[in-house]
């Protein structure tokens, strides 16, 4: 098997992976969503921590500074934001905007690359984001109140991606520094939740336990993957599946987890997707147009 194809089944596994968390997050409960947060912060910093290990990587590579370490923090912050309102979203019921938060946040990231690196847009790309908002007003229309659960897991990722940018730490590397700075706030509040009752780790029996450890191995399996893909395949075929994700998400909220999905409501995705098929489209073919500019010899 060639590298490159290699690279495309690690990312598809990636994305299928995370496209199931739906079905897994309620198998966790009676525990509530920040007790599955504090476990899965845990359980990840153990897991790649090994990982580094076993592949004879460290952490010296990581950049110094105030700047730096200031920014590592603010992704730890977003990524424990993200993960904790999707798993409540998720065993909220409310699988289905988990979805949309998942499909809009490329147009997000697109947005803070204008407002924040000062990126400009092409008209096909503003009427894609245009579209996409107009999507969204519909939704708030039709249940009367802003997505915020879809609204907050997209800018909250879209953030944290953008930092990763900026630091520019690889993602395994990453994991590891933002794992860490939450592990004293998640540790304390496993250990106390254990002494006064109000956690579930060792109430509710050893399988119990064993399914909120592995929530660490959930977390760093499709990371992993995810990391062996960006190194072997082009940014733009990732893009491209990773659609797939919320694609799962969504059918599984109204397929397996039986969500209404009342004709307002699809009139607002399909204007998402709509938008989402206009931007990558554009962008596809505006890769081609560079591609085919020829480079003037030094």
């Amino acid at each position: 098997m060639s590298e490159e194809r290699r690279g495309t089944v690690l990312g598809f596994a990636a994305y299928l992976l995370w496209g199931l968390f739906p079905l897994y997050w309620p198998l966790l409960e009676p525990a509530g969503a920040v007790e599955i947060l504090a476990h899965r912060v845990l359980w990840s910093l153990v897991l790649v921590g090994l990982v580094l290990l076993v592949r004879s990587r460290s952490l010296r590579t990581l950049p110094r500074g105030r700047r730096p370490l200031l920014l590592l923090v603010a992704a730890a912050v977003l990524i424990a934001v993200n993960w904790g309102v999707y798993i409540w979203g998720v065993n909220s019921h409310h699988v289905v905007e988990t979805s949309l938060g998942y499909f809009v946040n490329p147009l997000v990231s697109v947005a803070l690359g204008v407002v924040v690196l000062g990126e400009r847009l092409r008209r096909n790309q503003w009427a894609a984001v245009a579209l996409a908002a107009l999507g969204v007003i519909v939704l708030t229309i039709d249940s009367g109140r802003l997505p915020w659960i879809a609204l907050v897991l997209a800018s909250s990722f879209g953030t944290y991606g953008l930092v990763k940018k900026i630091v520019g730490v690889p993602a395994v590397e990453g994991l590891v520094v933002e794992t860490a700075v939450l592990t004293p706030l998640a540790l304390v509040y496993v250990v106390t939740g254990a002494f006064v009752g109000t956690t579930t780790f060792r109430s509710h029996g050893a399988d119990h336990a064993a399914l909120l450890v592995s929530a660490g191995v959930v977390t760093a399996i499709p990371l992993l993957a995810f990391a062996g893909a960006a190194a072997r395949v082009p940014l733009s075929r990732l893009g491209l599946m990773q659609y797939v994700t919320p694609t799962m998400q969504f059918l599984i909220g109204v397929l397996v987890r039986h969500e209404p999905m009342p004709p307002g409501r699809l009139v607002g995705f399909v204007l998402v997707w709509i938008a989402l098929a206009w931007f990558t489209v554009d962008t596809a073919a505006n890769h081609r147009r560079q591609l085919a500019i020829p480079v003037a010899p030094a």
